[in-house]
């Protein structure tokens, strides 16, 4: 029989991934037609961490095949949000440039967002927020750092 502690580890875990999944229909429904998470989390990775990355590097920090994100990033380039060009540091390679067009598409997504964040609050509170985001916080550095 599991310990507590681990069926309390699992159900943090299980909970996470239920959230995911319920805010990223509240997240797509902000999306323009032929876009999905996985293009928003590249726009807001780039904004967040800088422009000028390579698809594998992408890869790796979403934990995804080179090819997953070839295909997410070429979506990206026929939307006008992202721009390959040559990397000068390794003429075999690509860095991915964001575009004013990814910027607006992201800050758009989360502004129609608002209304959802507006019904949030009556059940998730400011003072809920400010306990539980530093939590949050810690947990991901943590897992992110343990998987390199």
């Amino acid at each position: 029989m599991p310990d507590r502690n681990d069926a309390d580890y699992f159900r943090l875990f299980n909970e996470i991934g239920i959230l995911e999944q319920l805010s990223r229909a509240f997240l797509e429904a902000q999306l323009p037609k032929g876009l999905i998470a996985p293009h928003f989390a590249v726009l807001n990775h780039l904004i967040r961490v800088g422009d000028g990355r390579t698809p594998l590097q992408l890869a790796r920090a979403f934990q995804v095949p080179k090819t997953s994100m070839t295909h997410t990033l070429a979506g990206l380039e026929k939307h006008g949000l992202v721009k390959m060009r040559p990397n000068p540091d390794d003429a075999r390679s690509k860095q991915v440039w964001l575009q004013e067009a990814g910027r607006s598409v992201r800050d758009a997504a989360i502004t129609g967002m608002g209304p959802d964040f507006a019904q949030l609050r009556d059940v998730v509170t400011a003072d809920d927020l400010a306990q539980v985001l530093p939590v949050l916080e810690r947990l991901r550095k943590h897992l992110d750092a343990a998987r390199d």
